[in-house]
């Protein structure tokens, strides 16, 4: 039984699902698609930094995201860490740029093929492969190197999942890979990947860095059916862990959400504005920056202060050019106001108005 409680002024989980189908579409059919990392290289680095930090920090690193943006960017290791730190997120950076890159070149991968176990198992050895050389699992035989499967078993989770035994670890990458061939067809895309995130998850193939990789090859799985990587946010940890157990027992809505609601973020946060025209009109979520909420424009909109239209999903639409427009014209009525309101230089028996007249140039 699928339950879908919905927080009061929280939209429900398929009106998530429905509104990042929509959002595809737009993007998709009007503004060219997802851009490759060459053709958007800003929007690109800024989700590469995101996700290498929020990603390792679920799984307990303790760098902040600039120190995590000045070693990729510069190299430089700021701040007084473990080495192993710095390695942790050095590996999955170079892991996340491999997937960026090869999820939208053509290669081996087709619709029905979207992953191969080469594949799978490269991820984890680039993420897991620098922290490994400085700080290897103290479990770890010469054979579970990284990019190599466990020869262990795993201890009980704490929600009480217990992964398979090692030995059953090949035949069930296996089956679980050949089981990614319905994905890009299935009616809800979404909840099927989270579904494929969360059995790879139970199998826990490797004997450490499973996290990692397992968020990565989503990441892959996410970009190759033409949607935004995901960022599990550290703040949304417990909730992540809540959604993972809900999956291992045959429910993986609330992970679908999570993920969904992950990919409208970072569409509407990077992509769209990095890939819309100044005249291209996008919905409001795409403009909103620090200085106006989604719902101030279309508070603006609504009134027709802002210029903005309305589809027949009932999403507002503007431009870069009108948001400027808007933002103008406020400026102007802000410093109307500054003119209108100087009671210290009202001379007595004059009117407000009359002030405001000969107070204009």
């Amino acid at each position: 039984m699928q339950h879908n409680k919905t927080v009061r002024g929280r939209p429900s989980r398929q009106s998530v699902y429905r509104r990042l189908e929509e959002a595809i579409a737009e993007l998709r059919d009007r503004l060219g698609g997802l851009p490759s990392p060459t053709e958007a290289e800003d929007i690109w680095t800024t989700i590469w930094y995101q996700e290498a930090h929020h990603s390792t920090a679920l799984e307990g690193n303790t760098l902040v995201l600039q120190q995590v943006e000045l070693l990729l960017a510069e190299g430089r290791a700021v701040g007084n860490k473990e080495l192993r730190e710095y390695m942790e997120v050095r590996g999955y950076a170079d892991a996340a740029r491999w997937v960026y890159g090869q999820a939208l070149e053509p290669g081996d991968w087709t619709p029905g093929a979207p992953l191969t176990l080469t594949e799978l198992r490269h991820v984890h050895e680039l993420a897991l492969g620098p922290v490994w050389g400085v700080s290897p699992h103290p479990n770890a035989t010469p054979s579970e190197k990284p990019g190599s499967f466990r020869q262990h078993d795993i201890q009980p989770f704490p929600g009480g999942m217990t992964p398979p035994s090692w030995v059953d670890v090949p035949a069930d990458v296996t089956d679980w890979i050949r089981s990614l061939a319905s994905i890009a067809s299935s009616a809800n895309v979404i909840e099927r990947i989270a579904a494929a995130h969360g059995e790879l998850e139970r199998i826990h193939p490797f004997l450490d860095g499973n996290g990692r990789a397992g968020r990565l090859v989503m990441n892959l799985l996410l970009v190759r059916v033409g949607f935004p990587p995901a960022i599990i946010y550290t703040r949304d940890r417990s909730r992540y862990l809540r959604a993972l157990q809900r999956a291992d027992t045959g429910e993986p809505g609330p992970l679908g959400e999570m993920i969904a609601r992950a990919v409208l973020d970072n569409l509407y946060r990077f992509v769209v504005p990095a890939v819309a025209g100044p005249r291209r009109l996008v919905p409001l979520a795409a403009l909103a920056d620090k200085d106006y909420s989604v719902s101030t424009l279309r508070a603006a909109a609504e009134r027709g202060r802002l210029r903005a239209q309305r589809g027949p999903d009932g999403q507002w639409r503007s431009s870069k050019a009108w948001i400027e427009e808007y933002r103008a014209s406020k400026y102007k009525r802000s410093k109307w106001r500054g003119v209108l309101v100087p009671p210290y230089r009202q001379p007595t028996g004059t009117s407000t108005r009359e002030t405001v007249r000969s107070a204009i140039p």
